[in-house]
This record gives structure tokens, C-alpha cells and sequence, in this order.
């Protein structure tokens, strides 16, 4: 199957890890094309195209200021990745509620687990410090 181009939706655009990386570095705030390019360790070219393609799905807007291009990050162009996400929130909520009652299960059940441990961890290392002298 042919893959869709980088430019058919945000999805597509941000699966490149370059770009993601560009739009953490946004996500700070506006920069500069060098900007980005220096602080990433990228070469201009490479970041102008990147960043064309983030353009061409709405995930950054450009102002130009003489030569030099600006770019921030439009979070109205993320919408479509958090509604995805969040379809799997209720999903994720279960599954760490069930962790949280085993853990209190766990407990319950042994409830000087964690001291036991400590007090093993402790022993083993006095031992080691004797054998070691």
C-alpha cells in the first residue's frame, strides 16, 4: 500500500521525528528558521522544509520580518491528534485504576513488604562492607 503523502493531514506531518522535534521547540515559543536550525542541529534547508510541510496542515503560521521567517506553533492544528488521544482516556483511566487497586491489594496483603527490603538492601551492604576490609 502506498504510503499518503506528508501534507494529507497532521497526522502524516507529524510523524516524521524531525518535525515533532520542531514542534516541541515551538511549543515555547516563536523562532527563526536559523533559530531552529542551530538549536536542533540542522541544516536550513532541511528545517525550511520540515517546515513547509507543518505549514501545509496548519500546525505553524510564518511571519516575515525583511528576509528573516518567523514561525510559531497553531495549536488549533493539533485538534485533530488530542480528539484521537483522547478516545483512548477512559481506556488508559481503567486500566490505571486497576493497577491502583492491586497495588492497595498488594498492600493489604504485605504490608511490611517494602521495609523487609530496605532492611535485606541494608544487611546485604554491612556484610559487604566486613568482606571488603
Amino acid at each position: 500500500m502506498a504510503r499518503l503523502a506528508t501534507t494529507s493531514d497532521v497526522f502524516n506531518a507529524i510523524a516524521e521525528p524531525q518535525r515533532r522535534a520542531i514542534l516541541n521547540l515551538l511549543a515555547q515559543g516563536e523562532r527563526s528558521v536559523n533559530d531552529i536550525a542551530e538549536e536542533l542541529g540542522l541544516k536550513q534547508p532541511q528545517v525550511s522544509k520540515h517546515l513547509r510541510v507543518l505549514k501545509a496542515v496548519d500546525l505553524v503560521s510564518v511571519r516575515s520580518e525583511g528576509q528573516q521567517h518567523f514561525y510559531k506553533i497553531q495549536a488549533d492544528g493539533l485538534k485533530p491528534i488530542h480528539e484521537w488521544v483522547k478516545s483512548f482516556e477512559q481506556l488508559w483511566n481503567e486500566r490505571f485504576d486497576r493497577l491502583a487497586e492491586y497495588l492497595r491489594e498488594l498492600q493489604v496483603a504485605k504490608p511490611n513488604l517494602g521495609r523487609e527490603t530496605e532492611e535485606t538492601t541494608d544487611e546485604q551492604s554491612k556484610s559487604e562492607n566486613r568482606t571488603t576490609i
